[in-house]
């Protein structure tokens, strides 16, 4: 395989472990909101934050892939 094949499976990975640990991140907030009577506005809360969060990592890789098609990095 070539060193381009590599690079291809280790950011696929990657963005993999990300998509999986924000799931399980997610799981384990609302998990832990369902055993404690967290309040609907508090929930809210918390899920944005975790959406931003999310957001963030998403709009790194769009930021990056744009970078990096037009050449700057």
């Amino acid at each position: 395989m070539l060193a381009e094949h590599f690079e291809l499976i280790e950011a696929i990975g990657l963005n993999l472990f990300y998509a999986f640990i924000f799931i399980f991140i997610g799981l384990t907030i609302h998990d832990v909101m369902k055993k404690n009577d967290v309040p609907k506005m508090g929930k809210l809360v918390v899920y944005f934050v975790l959406f931003l969060g999310c957001a963030g990592f998403i709009a790194k890789g769009v930021i990056q892939f744009i970078f990096e098609s037009q050449g700057v990095g």
